[in-house]
């Protein structure tokens, strides 16, 4: 039996079968595909018809290739949506997270919506992408869209509407927006009606594991399909990642990696007090009675900006080639804050790190190779400081590190993060929210009885690489450097 996961990220999705064999997971990629940002005048906006487009050239591949799934889920990126019309059609293109159109609208919705209250209700973290301030921008700028919206739906609630012509939210997707009240289990309509949303866009979201439908009538003659069920998964990527850390005990701490970094923690209830709320943790919905006690480090993006700004003036080095100029330049020369607001939006990060390393007294990096070690440095200090206020904030102490997604074939960086953490990191497996999709969709068809099943047969399934800390004198003083860095630039 074969059941099919879409994972789209910020920068690529795929599509991926998994099949269970003598109680071992079993995953095949058939289609990948690049999830580029489409820019129009001065706004940037996400290929929402492209991403459908490559989702049916996935199930048409599983077709040819006679690996039709019994069950589809979908996973992406968190706090961009679309919104449907009065005749089910979308309105418009969805922002990427990265647009301008949010610049200050955090600031003025805190004007008369406090911190504290915002932080009390959703235990979410502030970012000034966040969906809040993208719909309170839609209001600010009297978007037209506002008066002809009639529902919600995150990116992939979307893409599944496309599919079925069902309108579900689900859970984990819709407490990132920083509208879901945690409390309350629901969006909150307080916090709509202050930023002047009505509240019926918005239907109580699903738990992951929950029937979303079949495939439409009209898909299944298009594509010469059945009416293959769909099943709503944790649907923020981040969430899948987390159910596939292989970790055997209930405590433990991950980093999912990728263009984004998320290190966390796995917890029964939200940790929302003062603490939380002054170092700007999250609490974002989990799948089976969970959530994510994390925080957003700016992980792989800034060094995938540099290689683009790389490749734009001529100079197209392999992936081995920029680890081999990172280990060549000296060590701990420049550090940078990736978290800075200064990395946030595409552009030249090499003249940006120059800059950051300038207003903070460092030699800034002259060299692509130094560039590329600062950067990878910086991250895995970065880690280590978020790692251990985590523990402070969930009074646990964590053995080691686990780190799944993408970014963990960069082996320097896994090595690098053992170094600064003084402690193990335990590798895999590299799909991470691909095979928490699938293990979403086993546990809602009853193969696996619970989540702690799933990752037991996860764990035995992918190989798991350890790195063992190495150097950490020279980390440990780095860190000292670090933290003072970090505390001049945030002055």
């Amino acid at each position: 039996m074969s059941i099919l996961a879409y994972d789209l990220g910020a920068g690529s999705g795929r599509a991926i079968i998994g099949r269970l064999t003598d109680n071992r997971i079993v995953t095949q990629e058939i289609h990948r595909f690049t999830n580029q940002p489409v820019k129009v005048g001065d706004r940037l906006h996400w290929d929402i018809l492209r991403l459908y487009h490559e989702i049916q050239q996935g199930l048409i591949i599983a077709k040819q290739e006679h690996m039709l799934p019994e069950s589809i889920g979908i996973d992406s990126w968190a706090v961009d949506y679309g919104l449907i019309g009065r005749h089910g059609e979308l309105l418009g293109n969805p922002y990427h997270y990265r647009d301008w159109h949010t610049h200050g609208v955090m600031e003025k919705v805190q004007d008369h919506l406090s911190k504290r209250a915002i932080f009390e209700a959703t235990g979410i973290q502030f970012l000034s992408f966040n969906t809040i301030y993208q719909l309170a921008a839609l209001r600010q700028s009297d978007s037209p869209l506002l008066s002809e919206a009639e529902r919600f739906l995150m990116i992939p609630d979307l893409l599944r509407y496309f599919m079925t012509g069902e309108m579900i939210n689900e859970f984990t997707n819709a407490t990132t927006t920083q509208l879901f009240n945690v409390r309350q289990g629901d969006w909150d309509r307080k916090l709509l009606s202050s930023i002047g949303i009505p509240a019926s866009w918005f239907h109580k979201p699903v738990q992951p594991g929950s029937s979303a439908g079949r495939i439409r009538s009209s898909l299944m003659v298009d594509l010469g399909i059945p009416a293959i069920p769909v099943t709503a998964v944790a649907e923020h990527d981040t969430a899948s990642a987390v159910v596939a850390v292989p970790a055997l005990s209930g405590s433990f701490a991950y980093l999912s990696c990728g263009t984004w970094s998320l290190m966390g923690t796995e917890v029964k209830q939200p940790i929302i007090h003062e603490q939380a709320m002054k170092w700007n943790f999250t609490n974002e919905g989990g799948a089976y009675g969970t959530y994510r006690l994390l925080k957003n480090i700016m992980g792989l993006w800034i060094f995938q900006e540099l290689k683009r700004e790389a490749e734009r003036e001529g100079h197209h080095y392999s992936f081995e080639q920029w680890i081999h100029h990172a280990q060549q330049a000296p060590a701990f020369a420049a550090l940078i804050d990736p978290d800075d607001v200064l990395f946030l939006h595409a552009g030249d990060m090499c003249s940006r790190i120059r800059q950051y390393c300038r207003q903070t007294g460092q030699q800034p990096p002259d060299t692509y190779g130094a560039l590329t070690r600062c950067i990878f440095e910086s991250l895995a200090l970065k880690y280590r400081y978020v790692l251990e206020l985590n523990e402070q904030l969930s009074d646990q102490t964590f053995e080691g590190l686990h780190m799944v997604g993408g970014g963990i074939q960069n082996k320097l960086l896994c090595q690098w993060s053992a170094n600064a953490i003084g402690r193990p990191v335990w590798a895999g497996p590299a799909e991470g929210s691909a095979i928490g999709n699938l293990a979403v969709q086993w546990i809602a068809q009853g193969t696996f009885k619970d989540m702690q099943e799933a990752r037991t047969v996860i764990r035995d399934s992918f190989p798991i690489e350890i790195y063992e800390p190495e150097q950490v004198q020279a980390w440990e003083e780095a860190y000292g450097q670090f933290l003072r860095l970090i505390t001049v630039s945030t002055q």
